[in-house]
């Protein structure tokens, strides 16, 4: 009997740490591979104020200003809403930036039908490259 007992302890341990190991990796962006490598049709220097622009109005209430992650309505959400100035995000290809800002996931939303002309989104990800510190 004790043996049972200690059988279903372990497999009930073994259960929460699955759970948390999983959970975490479920947080985890996973970016498709065409995105990863996809080239960014736009020119950074070109139309940074379009950029700017579409950043403030649909990008800033969460992201901040300077897009640390401290917009006004950045406390409404869950998870981490990142920081664009670190080298972490930097790090990132533009096909990443460019997915996760406009197909989205969870708090983040989709922003096809917001922005519906990619090339517009491209342009905020050239604007989001200029939030170094």
């Amino acid at each position: 009997m004790m043996k049972k007992i200690q059988t279903f302890l372990m497999l009930c341990f073994l259960s929460l740490v699955l759970f948390a190991f999983t959970s975490e990796i479920q947080d985890k962006w996973v970016v498709p591979d065409k995105y990863i490598s996809m080239k960014n049709p736009t020119d950074p220097k070109v139309d940074l104020n379009i950029g700017k622009s579409l950043y403030d109005k649909h990008c800033k209430s969460c992201h901040g200003k300077e897009g640390y992650g401290d917009g006004p309505k950045a406390a409404e959400l869950e998870g981490d809403l990142g920081d664009f100035s670190s080298e972490e995000f930097h790090a990132q290809t533009d096909g990443e930036i460019f997915y996760k800002s406009y197909i989205g996931r969870k708090d983040m939303p989709n922003y096809e039908k917001k922005i519906p002309v990619e090339e517009d989104m491209w342009l905020v990800v050239n604007y989001m490259r200029t939030l170094k510190e």
